[in-house]
């Protein structure tokens, strides 16, 4: 089964934490810190694979996971990276956020490699935040944290040209006909599962990409059968081929069939239904009426004064085909030759973004204080105005969303007890 959709998890790793250590040697007792900075997360890196075209893979294997990297060391030793994890995927793929459903990266045209999630920076170790005041800190930063990511894989079919229709109107047999293409053929009434692409040489050397868009069925666009999964791979597609079965050998009547297809593509995406289009009548070789371009002419007269060409073909024998593809090729000539693409409208790494500047909360036994201490605090009371209300919450709910109210109350912390900050105390009260 063509495999065109997966869901996976990724994780970017872990920062190393920095390390808290002091210069211990025979003549240097009390040496100032030497802790080391922990390495840095490996990143989760998404490239193109040529090679493969299809989702199936990751059907099986549903969890990427980047190393996390090291601790840092004594003597300033830093930590090593962790090692990233690379995912290859077929040109095409447009990955989005799971739960929001906005597109995170599109890997299509120049887009062949990106870097998704960024693997968390190290901390830094202690020897960082030695100063004047604070010449052996206890205290080291810790490395940032891992990003996760539930992504929704799609892979949508890169071609100039899609073929639309309804099952069994014999666009698998022109496809066969025209490209170098090789889809399988038989009276099936279902539909073809897969979308089949195919190039076409043209002599003027202009080819293009044709892609048969599976057959589909009326309610396709509210994922009626399986109209989702072929409706996206119409996306990229720049003309629309409708093919019709003009004989209706099938029973069905081919102006009702274009006018239901449009009605899908428009509500499944409108600016797909606008998009230019052009119609084949197939065939031709098993029309049966008393006047033979009856049924041609009734398909001109509905769609060509709304723009729409038709042009009676059959697969089968090769008639009317050249016509069409020369039409085709016009069209796509008039077009911008730059590919659909699905810009990003989420980036993960900025969404991750955090400040983990270090801080330690220790009680005092012979002052009976709780004292918290660390450089993010230091510079919070530098710029924050205490003695006005609005600061003093500003900063109460600093120590609540840092997590040193809940590292206080880890320690048993009371109420009246005090709390030193750089030589500033208070009574705490909930």
């Amino acid at each position: 089964m063509f495999a065109d959709r997966a869901k996976i998890y990724v994780r970017s790793g872990k920062g190393g934490d920095g390390h808290v250590s002091f210069r211990r040697e025979k003549y240097v007792p009390n040496g100032g810190p030497d802790g080391g900075d922990g390495g840095k997360g490996g990143d989760v890196i998404f490239v193109v694979d040529e090679g493969l075209n299809t989702l199936t893979d990751f059907r099986h294997i549903r969890k990427y996971c980047a190393q996390n990297g090291e601790e840092g060391g004594k003597r300033n030793c830093s930590g090593k990276k962790g090692e990233d994890i690379i995912i290859k995927v077929p040109a095409g793929t447009v990955l989005r956020d799971e739960e929001s459903g906005r597109v995170v990266a599109d890997m299509s045209g120049d887009c062949k490699r990106v870097v998704l999630l960024t693997g968390g920076r190290g901390g830094n170790g202690n020897q960082h935040y030695a100063t004047s005041t604070m010449q052996a800190p206890k205290y080291a930063q810790p490395g940032q944290p891992a990003k996760e990511l539930n992504l929704l894989m799609e892979l949508k079919v890169i071609a100039d040209v899609g073929l639309v229709g309804f099952p069994n109107v014999g666009k698998s047999t022109l496809l066969s006909r025209v490209t170098n293409a090789r889809p399988k053929i038989a009276n099936y009434h279902f539909t073809t599962l897969n979308p089949n692409l195919g190039v076409v040489d043209m002599e003027d050397g202009n080819g293009f990409v044709i892609a048969d868009i599976p057959g589909l069925i009326e309610g396709a666009s509210e994922g009626v059968g399986l109209g989702h999964e072929f409706l996206r791979h119409i996306e990229r597609t720049k003309v629309i081929i409708h093919m019709v079965d003009v004989a209706g050998t099938e029973g069905r009547d081919p102006i009702a069939d274009i006018y239901a297809i449009n009605k899908e593509l428009e509500a499944y995406n409108e600016e797909i239904a606008k998009r230019p289009q052009v119609i084949a009548a197939n065939k031709i070789d098993a029309i049966y009426a008393e006047d033979e371009n009856e049924p041609v002419n009734a398909l001109k007269a509905e769609f060509e004064p709304k723009g729409i060409k038709v042009f009676p073909i059959s697969a089968v024998s090769g008639k009317g085909l050249k016509e069409l593809l020369y039409e085709v090729q016009h069209m796509l000539s008039e077009l911008d030759d730059a590919p659909v693409i699905f810009e990003p409208e989420y980036n993960p790494d900025e969404e991750f973004a955090v400040g983990n500047e270090p801080f330690t909360v220790t009680y005092d036994e012979e002052e009976d204080e709780y004292v918290v201490e660390g450089p993010r605090i230091e510079k919070m009371l530098g710029y924050t105005n205490l003695d006005s209300e609005k600061g003093f919450a500003f900063f109460q709910r600093f120590l609540k969303e840092s997590g040193i109210l809940k590292e206080l109350e880890a320690l048993d912390i009371k109420e009246g007890d005090t709390v030193r900050m750089y030589g500033l105390s208070f009574d705490y009260y909930k």
